[in-house]
């Protein structure tokens, strides 16, 4: 299943699952990810301090004091990744977009030769799937967008990208939950928070492996629920 098992220094361990980006993939990350999660709920794993997903990556970092790289290998194969099921973990969310707040959909008709209804219906027809959460807190890499909509990333990137900004490049959508920097071409905004500090158990609306579809909006109805 593992491509390979790397060591990152003396604390951390990569579970390399390969360099192709798909869900087939990407399913077996998660399901590692969940994997040690329980098994440390169960007080079956010591030591992990950290565990971190990607789109066909998993970190792990550890205490060295409580457990060495050669322990947590011998963990890492004899993982069965048949027996392991995460569907009971994952969510399906629907996500409100006001259209009116994109930055760059006239570019985009230009570029793909499309309308702006045509590029707002695939959008919105698209059952989109949470590769990864993070750059920052509550951020969610989702794929996969229809290729018609494929575009690179725009030359000169923004330096500020106001917070609840929905992008999309190549076969990626994203979603900013701050205002950030960014080069990815903005279609919408959502009026949804994805990251509440003060929920300490679960602060994230998004986890790897929900899906989501998104609902179109109007400006009122994005401001009424921003001021809820």
């Amino acid at each position: 299943m593992f491509k390979k098992l790397n060591n990152i220094g003396d604390c951390g361990i990569v579970c390399d699952f390969g360099d192709e980006v798909n869900r087939a993939v990407n399913a077996n990350v998660i399901k590692l990810f969940y994997h040690i999660k329980d098994e440390i709920s169960k007080g079956n794993l010591h030591g992990v301090l950290n565990y971190t997903p990607s789109y066909n990556k998993l970190i792990i970092n550890f205490d060295l004091s409580k457990i060495n790289s050669s322990k947590i290998i011998d963990f890492l194969k004899s993982v069965d990744f048949s027996k392991i099921s995460f569907s009971k973990k994952n969510k399906k969310l629907i996500i409100p977009i006001c259209y009116d707040f994109e930055m760059d959909l006239e570019n985009m008709c230009k570029t793909l030769k499309m309308s702006k209804e045509e590029i707002i219906s695939i959008h919105l027809n698209t059952d989109f799937f949470v590769y990864m959460v993070g750059f920052i807190p509550g951020h969610p890499f989702m794929g996969d967008l229809d290729p018609k909509l494929f575009l690179n990333r725009l030359k000169t990137p923004r330096v500020k990208i106001p917070p609840g900004s929905i992008g999309v490049v190549e076969k990626f959508c994203n979603i900013y939950p701050y205002e950030s920097p960014g080069g990815w071409n903005i279609i919408g905004r959502t009026p949804t928070q994805l990251f509440d500090k003060q929920n300490e158990t679960n602060p994230c609306l998004l986890s790897p492996g929900d899906t989501v579809k998104f609902k179109s909006i109007s400006k009122e109805e994005f401001e009424k629920l921003a001021n809820e």
